[in-house]
C-alpha cells in the first residue's frame, strides 16, 4: 500500500511467474506421503526419483525437500515438467511458487509491562524471568543485524537444552556473532535465487547469509524479544530504554525475505527448519491474500507447528481499511492487527494566512527557521506531480519552495526525496480519502509534515485560491500521553474472513504505529538508496510491527504456563483484550474516526497483565481442527495434506465450521434463522470458581446461553455451554453486519468473546 512508510511491509501478495532466464520456474510439489514405495529408503530418495523420471530433468532441479512443515518438495521445472508431475498418482498437486512481501521504547509501558524486567507489573517476576530464558522465539523475516545491542547476552544463562539449531556462516556473517541471546541464524534463498534469474546454483545478486540488509527483520526480532538498551532513539525521537516484549527470551532468525520479496518455497523451508530446531514461538510479519488452507503454505506449515506446541503469530495485513482484506486467517494462527500508541511526534505547518495545522514528522535535521517560503501544488487534477512521483516535479517550479504532495501510490519518504532532488526545501504530505485522518510519522530527508485529509483539503484550497501562498514548517519532538489511544490503524487489514466466514478474524490488535526498535546499519532509516544516515534504531509502522509484540507476549505466557497449548495461550490473549481506549470510550477507527468493530480489532487490544491469569481458556484439541477442516468440504486428500497424517478420516466432522472451540464467534445466518454452537471452557484459575454469563446483542437477534452459570470444582475442570442465536422474523436480510459479546465473569475475571453477525454469505 503506497501510504505506508516503505513498500517492504505493504503485506500485499503478488503472484509472480517466478520465471528465470533458464525458462524454468519454481514449483512446490505436494506429495501423497503415504504413497512412498518401500523400495525408497527416504522420502528424499523418492522425490529425487520423481524428478529424474522427467525427461531432461537434471539432478540439480530439487531446491528443498520438506520434512516436517509440509509433505513434498520445491523444484526448478519448466511448465511441461510440472504438468507431467501433476499426472502422477502420488502427487496431490503442483503449485507455482508465490512471492509475498513484508507486512520499542514506549510500547512495554503502554501495555502495562514492568519497566525494569519486561514482565508484568504487580506479579512476582523472579521465577518468570528464569522461565523466560527457556523460551525461543523464531522470527521469519529479512534476517538479523547481530551486532545490535538488542541482542546482547549479558547475564543470560546457558542455551536451552531443547535447542537444535545453529548459526550458519556467510560471506558477511560469522557463526561467532551469535551468542546466548541470538542463538540461531539461518537463511533460505533458493526460491528467491530461481526467481531472480539463472537458477539457484549461479552466483546470487545478494549475499546469501542471515545478515539483515533491509532492517525489517532486526526490527521485528528486537520487538519480540530484544534485550534492554538504554538511551535508544531514532535521531533523538522516542528517547528511552528500548526492549522487547519478552526481553529474557532467546531469538532465532530465519532469513526468508530478499530484495524481490519472500518466496513461498523459502518461507516453507524456514518454517520446516525452525520447527525441527526447537523454537517455541514462530513470528511471521508477512503473508498473502486469501486461499483455501490446502493452498496456503504458511497455514500448512503453521498447522504442524501448532501440533508440536509452537505458538504461531502472523500479521493480518496492511490493506485496510478495505473490507475483507485479511491475510493469515487459519484458526490455528494468531492473526494480529495494528493500533496506535499513546506517543506521538507532532509537527506543524503554519500558512501565510496564519492558519496552523498539526501533523506528524520524524524529521531530525536543520529546521526551516521562522521565515515563510512559497508553497506550491500542481493545479491539475490526477497529476503525477500532485503525488510527487519520481521525475514528476519541474525544478524551476519547486526550487526553494515548500511542495504540497498528495499521499498515495509511492512511499511517503520517497515523495520527500523527489521534492529534495528537484530543489524543494520542504514538503507538506497531505492525506486523501484513501487514508483519512490517519497519520504515520516518517524520518524524512528534508523538513516535512504529514497532515490528515481534512487539513490537507484546507491547505489544498488555500494554495489554489491565494495569489501567493506560503508556509513554514516546525517540529515538536516526542509527546507522551496522547488521547485517545489506542486507535485502530487505518492500514490494518479488516474482516470478514473470506476463507471461513464462521471464524472471526483478526484475533486481536497490538501496537503497530510508530514503533521504535533495533535497525540494520546497512540501510538508512527511510530504506531509500540515497539515505546515507546510520541509525541503530528506527521507528516503523505496520501490522509487521504489531505481530512481534504478540509473539513476545505469547513467549511470556508460555514461560508462565509451560503446559499450555498454543490455543490456550491464544485464548488468554483474546478473552482478556480490552475494547475501550484511555478516555473510557469504545475503541475508535483511524480510518474515519467512528467507533471500531471486531472486524477491525477482533477481540480487542491485548492486555498482557490480565492475559497471564485469564481464569478460563478455550482450549482447542487437534481432533477439533480436523473436524473443522472436514466441515469445509475439502477432499480427504486435501485434509490429509494439511494435517499430514495418512490415517486421518472425516468420519467425524462439524456440520458448521463455527462449531470449532474458538474464543470468538462469527454467526452467518444465510438461509437459516437459527445458529447453535457449543463451546468448552477449561478452568485455569482457582478451584471452586463460579462464572455467570452476560450477553450483548443487536435488537434483531435473540441470544440464549445454557447453562447461564458454570461451576468449576477443580483447576483443569472443563465445562460446556451452548449458545443459540436466532434472527428475529420480519427482519430483512441485509448485507449489513452487527456485533455483540458473550462474557463469563466472576469477581476476579472477565472472559469475553466478541460476536459478529451477518445475514448474508460474506463475499467481497
Amino acid at each position: 500500500m503506497g501510504s505506508l512508510p516503505t513498500l517492504w511491509f505493504s503485506l500485499l501478495v503478488v503472484i509472480l511467474p517466478c520465471l528465470s532466464v533458464t525458462g524454468k520456474r519454481t514449483y512446490i510439489v505436494h506429495m501423497k506421503q503415504q504413497d512412498k514405495p518401500s523400495s525408497f529408503a527416504t522420502h528424499l530418495d523418492w522425490y529425487s526419483a520423481n524428478l529424474q523420471s522427467l525427461s531432461s530433468t537434471t539432478s540439480d532441479s530439487l531446491l528443498y525437500a520438506y520434512t516436517t512443515a509440509y509433505h513434498g518438495f520445491a523444484a526448478s521445472l519448466d511448465p511441461q515438467q510440472a504438468d507431467l508431475l501433476r499426472q502422477s498418482d502420488s502427487v496431490l498437486d503442483v503449485y507455482e511458487d508465490t512471492v509475498y512481501t513484508l507486512h520499542t521504547t514506549r510500547t512495554p509501558e503502554f501495555l502495562g509491562l514492568d519497566p525494569d524486567s519486561g514482565l508484568w507489573a504487580g506479579h512476582n517476576t523472579q521465577d518468570l524471568d528464569q522461565a523466560t530464558h527457556d523460551v525461543i522465539v523464531g522470527v521469519l523475516d529479512t534476517g538479523v543485524w547481530p551486532e545490535s545491542k538488542s541482542f546482547d547476552d549479558s547475564g543470560m544463562p546457558e542455551i536451552p537444552s531443547h535447542w537444535r539449531g545453529e548459526c550458519e556462516s556467510g560471506q558477511d556473517f560469522s557463526p561467532s556473532l551469535c551468542n546466548k541471546k541470538l542463538i540461531g541464524a539461518r537463511s533460505f534463498s533458493k526460491g528467491y535465487r530461481m526467481a531472480s534469474g539463472g537458477g539457484y546454483l549461479k552466483k546470487p545478486t545478494e549475499i546469501v547469509s542471515p545478515r539483515d540488509r533491509d532492517g525489517h527483520g532486526t526490527h521485528t526480532a528486537s520487538t519480540a524479544a530484544g534485550s534492554p538498551v538504554a538511551n535508544a532513539s531514532l535521531l533523538g525521537y522516542a528517547s528511552g530504554t528500548a526492549r522487547g516484549m519478552a526481553n529474557h527470551a532467546r531469538v532465532a532468525a530465519y532469513k526468508v525475505c530478499w530484495a524481490l520479496g519472500c518466496f513461498g518455497s523459502d518461507i516453507l523451508a524456514g518454517m520446516d527448519r525452525a520447527i525441527n530446531d526447537g523454537v517455541d514461538v514462530l513470528s511471521l510479519s508477512l503473508g498473502g491474500g486469501s486461499a483455501p488452507y490446502y493452498r496456503d503454505t504458511i497455514a500448512i506449515g503453521a498447522f504442524t507447528a501448532m501440533e508440536k506446541g509452537i505458538f504461531v503469530s502472523c500479521s493480518a495485513g496492511n490493506s485496510g481499511p478495505s473490507r475483507a482484506s485479511l491475510a493469515n486467517v487459519a484458526p490455528w494462527i494468531m492473526t494480529v492487527g495494528a493500533g496506535t500508541l499513546d506517543r506521538d511526534f507532532p509537527a506543524y505547518a503554519l500558512l501565510g494566512n496564519k492558519n496552523r495545522f498539526t501533523g506528524v514528522s520524524l524529521y531530525s535535521g536543520q529546521g526551516m527557521g521562522n521565515k515563510q517560503v512559497d508553497l506550491v501544488y500542481s493545479k491539475g487534477s490526477n497529476s503525477t506531480s500532485n503525488m510527487c512521483l519520481p521525475g514528476s516535479l519541474e525544478p524551476e517550479f519547486v526550487r526553494g519552495k515548500v511542495v504540497l504532495c498528495d499521499r498515495g501510490i509511492n512511499a511517503r519518504v520517497e515523495k520527500g526525496a523527489v521534492v529534495r532532488n528537484a530543489g524543494g526545501v520542504g514538503m507538506i504530505l497531505a492525506n486523501t480519502a484513501a487514508s483519512g485522518e490517519e497519520l504515520v510519522a516518517d524520518s524524512h530527508l528534508l523538513p516535512a509534515v504529514a497532515v490528515g485529509r481534512k487539513a490537507g483539503d484546507l491547505i489544498r484550497k488555500y494554495v489554489r485560491s491565494d495569489p501567493k501562498p506560503t508556509a513554514v514548517l516546525s517540529f515538536g519532538g516526542t509527546v507522551l500521553g496522547v488521547r485517545p489511544s489506542p486507535v485502530v490503524a487505518a492500514f490494518s487489514s479488516r474482516g470478514p474472513n473470506l476463507v471461513t466466514p464462521q471464524i472471526l478474524k483478526p484475533d486481536v490488535i497490538g501496537p503497530g504505529v510508530n514503533i521504535l526498535a533495533a535497525w540494520s546499519e546497512a540501510v538508512g532509516p527511510t530504506g531509500l538508496e540515497n539515505d546515507t544516515r546510520k541509525a541503530l534504531f528506527n521507528i516503523m509502522s505496520g501490522t509487521s510491527m504489531s505481530c512481534p509484540h504478540i509473539s513476545g507476549l505469547a513467549a511470556l505466557i508460555k514461560a508462565a504456563h509451560p503446559g499450555w497449548s498454543p490455543s490456550a495461550i491464544k485464548s488468554a490473549l483474546m478473552t482478556t483484550a480490552y475494547t475501550e481506549d484511555n478516555t473510557k470510550s469504545p475503541l475508535r477507527d483511524a480510518a474515519d474516526g467512528a467507533f471500531s468493530n471486531p472486524w477491525a480489532h477482533g477481540a480487542g487490544h491485548v492486555d498482557p497483565h490480565n492475559a497471564l491469569s485469564p481464569g478460563l481458556v478455550y482450549d482447542t484439541p487437534i481432533y477439533q481442527y480436523v473436524a473443522f477442516l472436514c466441515s469445509l468440504d475439502y477432499s480427504i486428500e486435501h485434509v490429509q495434506a494439511i494435517v499430514k497424517r495418512p490415517n486421518v478420516t472425516c468420519t467425524k466432522k462439524f456440520s458448521d465450521p463455527g462449531q470449532l472451540n474458538y474464543p470468538s464467534f462469527s454467526v452467518v445466518f444465510g438461509n437459516n434463522r437459527i445458529v447453535r454452537y457449543t463451546r468448552q471452557l477449561t478452568n485455569v484459575g482457582s478451584a471452586g470458581s463460579v462464572y455467570e454469563v452476560a450477553v450483548s446483542a443487536p435488537s434483531m437477534v435473540s441470544v440464549t446461553v445454557k447453562p447461564r452459570k458454570l461451576v468449576f470444582k477443580n483447576v483443569g475442570d472443563k465445562q460446556r455451554y451452548t449458545v443459540t442465536f436466532v434472527a428475529k422474523k420480519g427482519i430483512t436480510r441485509t448485507a449489513r453486519s452487527e456485533f455483540g459479546s458473550i462474557v463469563w465473569s466472576n469477581d476476579q475475571h472477565q472472559v469475553r468473546s466478541p460476536v459478529a453477525f451477518a445475514w448474508t454469505q460474506l463475499v467481497n
